[in-house]
């Protein structure tokens, strides 16, 4: 039950998890305008990275390597190398090691 919303380039790395309903999102649209117009993004999500089940990446974030986006996050900016993250919009909440 993921969903990647390729409306851009999405890019996987290697050892990369994307649990149970997961989004991706490339698109978004310009509410500002009366036209709505359509906006997209790339994402990149490189390797070691873990996107936690029921998590949201939004258009234009970078997951840098090993990055974790805890379960029901919003990634709406890029997350640090080695990192947790949690919440909407999604916050370092500590460095992740690896044993």
């Amino acid at each position: 039950n993921v969903w990647i919303d390729n409306l851009a380039a999405v890019t996987i790395g290697n050892n990369v998890c994307i649990s149970q309903g997961a989004m991706l999102l490339t698109g978004n649209h310009e509410y500002t305008k009366t036209s709505f117009d359509l906006i997209v993004k790339e994402i990149v999500l490189e390797d070691g990275v873990w996107i936690g089940a029921k998590a949201i990446v939004c258009p234009g974030v970078i997951c840098h390597s090993h990055a974790v986006l805890a379960a029901s996050s919003v990634a709406t900016r890029n997350l640090d190398p080695y990192s947790v993250n949690q919440g909407n919009p999604a916050i370092r909440t500590k460095e992740r090691e690896i044993k």
